[in-house]
């Protein structure tokens, strides 16, 4: 078991003054647009899946702008709340608030206005259900993640997870301006989803995490015991993206393509545990080859969900 040294830290330092392109930079990079990808991804296929073809233009760019903001002001609030702990982490020190070049004050202001005008962007262009579920997801994932789970538990990705979930329910709720099976089965693809992707990332990085003073899973286990916890979440993750077939009654692309990339995510968890047997050191781990088939094995799933529609009718 690793221990936890809160104590260490890194405090990266800005020289000179910064210039308004560095600040704009730092506002967009508050917003984690890396993430917003992602998290859109599982949002306009879905939207295409309850037209059972190609939704509205004007549907689709407010409910991205919407979900956009939303998801930029929880990546912000989280980044005003972790500020202590991303300057302990190499991952994430050169990030606007550790470099000192916003505010804390500054970015609580913008986290907090990106909030209310996509709440009010959702609700009047789209729905107000499409909006509560994104004050939800937001309100679950600063509150409930952030400030609860991830410094306390082992399972803080598990639970916290579930608020990138939503997206999936959002993009339902757009179109049909209600809740249904189809799009709870894709909410739950996402949350088993989470765990294999994101320890493979913890994995990485454990070291920096155990700096931080984050009991993420691969700090108080071995790679052995994540790397069996990341079997076991791909093979109920691969099971329930299968279940979309009989509930959505899509055509046979969709359960085609989930089959075959599932068959080659179970691949690459497996040799993930394979390698943990012989060696717990993260060069030979390698790790992140399964964080980056994670992200493609995800979006060119939610991909299949929209082009099932168009394809099979």
């Amino acid at each position: 078991m690793t221990a936890v040294d809160p104590q260490v830290s890194v405090q990266p330092q800005r020289t000179g003054p910064a210039s308004p392109r560095d600040v704009l930079a730092a506002y967009v990079g508050l917003t984690k647009p890396r993430i917003i990808e992602l998290l859109l991804l599982t949002t306009v296929p879905v939207m295409f899946l309850a037209q059972r073809g190609v939704p509205p233009l004007g549907l689709v760019v407010a409910t991205v702008v919407g979900g956009t903001l939303s998801a930029g002001s929880a990546n912000a609030l989280n980044c005003v709340y972790d500020r202590d702990i991303d300057e302990r982490m190499r991952r994430t020190r050169r990030r606007a608030l550790p470099r000192h070049i916003v505010s804390p004050r500054a970015a609580l202001v913008f986290g907090l206005a990106l909030g209310v005008v996509s709440t009010l962007l959702l609700g009047l262009l789209v729905n107000w259900l499409s909006a509560v579920l994104a004050v939800a997801a937001n309100v679950f994932y600063v509150v409930g993640y952030t400030m609860i789970l991830k410094r306390r538990t082992t399972q803080n990705i598990v639970w916290g997870g579930a608020a990138g979930c939503f997206p999936a329910l959002i993009g339902w709720t757009a179109v049909t301006g209600e809740l249904a099976w189809a799009p709870v089965v894709l909410f739950l693809v996402v949350f088993f989803w989470t765990p294999p992707h994101f320890w493979a990332l913890a994995i990485r990085y454990r070291e920096d995490y155990a700096a931080a003073g984050v009991p993420m899973l691969p700090v108080v286990a071995g790679a052995r015991t994540v790397a069996r916890q990341i079997v076991a979440y791909s093979y109920v993750m691969v099971a329930t993206s299968l279940l979309l077939w009989p509930v959505a009654g899509t055509g046979w692309f969709y359960p085609a393509a989930a089959v075959l990339l599932g068959a080659a995510f179970l691949v690459e968890s497996h040799l993930l545990l394979g390698r943990s047997a012989k060696s717990d050191d993260v060069s030979d781990l390698k790790p992140m080859r399964l964080f980056h088939w994670s992200n493609m094995y995800l979006s060119l799933l939610f991909v299949a969900v929209a082009l099932d529609p168009l394809i099979t009718g």
